[in-house]
């Protein structure tokens, strides 16, 4: 069989060049541990054996590393699973909340913070749209998933959101919308910038970037006039139809990654060739090809901080209080509970296989035998 290439492949080629000259922060450090060591013997592996016919094949373990294009499959379809309880039998909207490229530097520089910043602009945004009484007048049911790049491996931060429509009012009814679009794009966007920059004033006044020199107060000029001289556009796009086809839209952005296996087509000493999206060819896509230590460095600028969460429900589905406000919203609806559905384990789901720390294996080569 032929082994295709993947973005392991790409660390290990150009990963001994590119560390000589690049110290890596310790969430990068342990991404790219994971990531070259996944499904080998690194990691130690199984055997599944048949009693009937004597058949056996050799499974390595899978890291799990959120960032590893290998792991996500399972991982997404486990977080699908547990989802599916909770959508509701309403049209749902897909929107998209974008940082100017003028905040990429601040971004690079204090990452966990700008997005943290970006995720309470963006809700906090839907959230007033929703409780205002011209629009629907009640409690919105959202999830936020954060993207940061673009498909050459370039800084481009953004959320996705998926808003069912509608929302619970305060005396227990559905209000959908009523003129056939969810939230007007020129005022979401004009409403998240204000949020957006008035967050960021606040924070910097807290004197979170009181190290940062170039947020002196003529630079702190000179970025909020850059972020101010365009409109930030949301972007939507057409209502989506029912669970089904909600459920399979979402998993196209829940668990991707910022390079999958698939858009790498090969390398040779000095470039990585990747696939990427183009509007203006014919089959909507072209071929580029990057040094190696610039695909790298690209790839590590989307490592996210240690334990971030990326993907954020608000609203009706805020974990606090999701299942009070979900059945409400059913009996709002008119719909029945979901029957409890069986959702294997999310451990055993995104191993693949026997969890190698259960069944007595060491990490470093130990194949363990699984007979079925």
């Amino acid at each position: 069989m032929t082994h295709r290439v993947g973005l392991a492949d790409v660390l290990r080629t150009f990963g001994p060049a590119y560390r000589a000259t690049h110290p890596l922060s310790p969430m990068q450090a342990r991404a790219w541990r994971a990531i070259v060591a996944c499904r080998t013997v690194a990691l130690g592996g199984h055997v599944d054996g048949c009693n009937t016919c004597g058949t056996t094949r050799y499974r390595y373990h899978s890291c799990r590393n959120r960032h590893c294009p290998l792991c996500q499959t399972r991982a997404k379809e486990a977080w699908l699973a547990a989802r599916r309880r909770e959508l509701l039998p309403v049209p749902y909207f897909h929107l998209v909340f974008t940082l100017p490229h003028a905040l990429n530097r601040l971004i690079a520089c204090h990452d966990r913070l700008m997005y943290e910043l970006l995720f309470g602009a963006a809700s906090a945004t839907l959230r007033a749209f929703a409780e205002n009484p011209h629009w629907l007048g009640g409690t919105p049911a959202f999830t936020l998933v954060l993207h940061t790049w673009k498909q050459d491996l370039g800084r481009h931060v953004h959320v996705h959101a998926l808003v069912a429509g509608g929302a619970l009012t305060k005396s227990g009814e559905w209000v959908r919308p009523r003129r056939g679009f969810l939230f007007p794009v020129h005022a979401l966007s004009t409403v998240f910038r204000g949020k957006f920059m008035d967050a960021l004033a606040s924070t910097r006044q807290r004197g979170a970037f009181a190290n940062d020199e170039t947020l002196t107060t003529s630079g702190w000029r000179d970025l909020t006039t850059q972020c101010y001289r365009h409109d930030w556009v949301v972007y939507a796009k057409q209502p989506l139809g029912g669970p089904a086809q909600v459920l399979e839209y979402l998993g196209r952005y829940t668990h991707r990654v910022a390079i999958s296996n698939e858009r790498i087509l090969g390398f040779d000493n000095n470039h990585v060739r990747l696939r990427v999206r183009d509007a203006t060819r014919p089959k909507g896509r072209r071929v580029i090809a990057l040094p190696g230590e610039v695909f790298i460095a690209r790839f590590l600028t989307h490592v996210l901080p240690t334990g971030f969460k990326r993907i954020r429900h608000y609203g009706l589905l805020g974990p606090a209080t999701k299942k009070t406000h979900l059945a409400a919203a059913r009996n709002a609806l008119n719909v029945p509970t979901p029957e409890p559905a069986v959702i294997e384990s999310v451990e055993a789901f995104v191993s693949g296989g026997p969890n190698p720390r259960k069944s007595g294996g060491e990490i470093g080569g130990d194949i363990l035998v699984s007979q079925r």
